[in-house]
């Protein structure tokens, strides 16, 4: 029975961790605040909390090289960056398509990984490619002359899920230096003090006046989404296979267009659901055709 525990909890975690991240956009969208300044407070409550076991490892934190401690601080910059464009485009328009663009990350890992690892991809991934851009501008192109944000909303969370590829790529890099806890808190705290940095040399945006409310939502958001959900995910990756990580995770969205419908009365077009499945099916694929060896 012990033999298979560990897998058993590890999907538990996976799927528990994936269901917490969808509703992420709808916390967002939820608050009664600007979508940067909600990014600013998910990552630096979230922060206050992961600073703990920093601090408890302040001896391994001095003892990284100039290299490893470079890793999660510009991961941090590019989450930071990645997290207040998705959070804004959500503001902009809707939960469910800004969710889908900014998971287009495998497609901007694939290319970075292309010129500055000189990692060759397949022809999987290219055909992914492909099919990933026709799919999103089926989604956009009745929004081109609409007023309503949509257009807007896929624009900025397309560049948000280039910031979230970069910052896979440190992490690649920086998790080899050190473990999962110790790059999660120093990324997020690098991540705050970017979005903060924003907020606050921003005169559209303040860090109080709020309703209570909005404040127990960014406690749920950033305890519960960033540390609890993604907690569980990074559980999952250390018993998981990556080929079976990754891809489940492009369940986000779903999730996201599911508790939105209910939650927030959004509904999809038909060309929106449409395209939104030619997305998710080229992202699946040229993630796994990058996974695979």
């Amino acid at each position: 029975m012990s033999k298979h525990q560990g897998p058993i909890k590890a999907y538990l975690a996976l799927f528990s961790g994936l269901i917490i991240i969808g509703f992420s956009a709808i916390l967002i969208k939820s608050a009664d605040a600007p979508g940067m300044v909600t990014a600013f407070y998910r990552v630096g409550i979230a922060s206050l909390v992961l600073i703990i076991p920093l601090i408890s490892k302040w001896k391994t934190v001095f003892q990284l090289s100039a290299k490893a401690m470079l890793m999660p601080l510009l991961g941090g910059i590019a989450f930071g960056l990645d997290t207040g464009l998705w959070s804004w485009g959500i503001e902009l328009s809707n939960a469910t398509i800004p969710t889908l663009m900014a998971n287009m990350a495998p497609l901007w890992v694939g290319i970075g990984a292309l010129f500055i690892f000189k990692e060759r991809q397949k022809k999987g991934f290219w055909i992914g490619l492909f099919i990933a851009i026709i799919g999103t501008f089926l989604m956009a192109w009745r929004s081109f002359k609409m007023a309503d944000g949509l257009f807007a909303g896929i624009m900025v969370s397309l560049l948000a899920g280039i910031f979230y590829g970069i910052y896979h790529l440190f992490t690649q890099q920086g998790r080899a230096m050190m473990s999962t806890l110790l790059y999660l808190s120093i990324s997020s705290i690098a991540a705050a003090l970017t979005v903060g940095l924003i907020v606050l040399l921003s005169p559209s945006y303040s860090f109080t006046g709020y309703s209570d409310t909005t404040w127990l939502i960014w406690l749920v958001y950033g305890i519960g989404v960033h540390v609890g959900g993604w907690t569980l995910i990074n559980y999952s990756q250390g018993h998981l296979k990556a080929t079976t990580v990754s891809p489940t995770l492009l369940g986000q969205p779903v999730i996201t267009a599911i508790a939105a419908f209910f939650i927030l009365n959004e509904a999809l077009s038909t060309w929106q659901i449409i395209g939104g499945v030619i997305v998710i099916s080229g992202i699946y694929l040229l993630n796994i055709t990058r996974l695979k060896k």
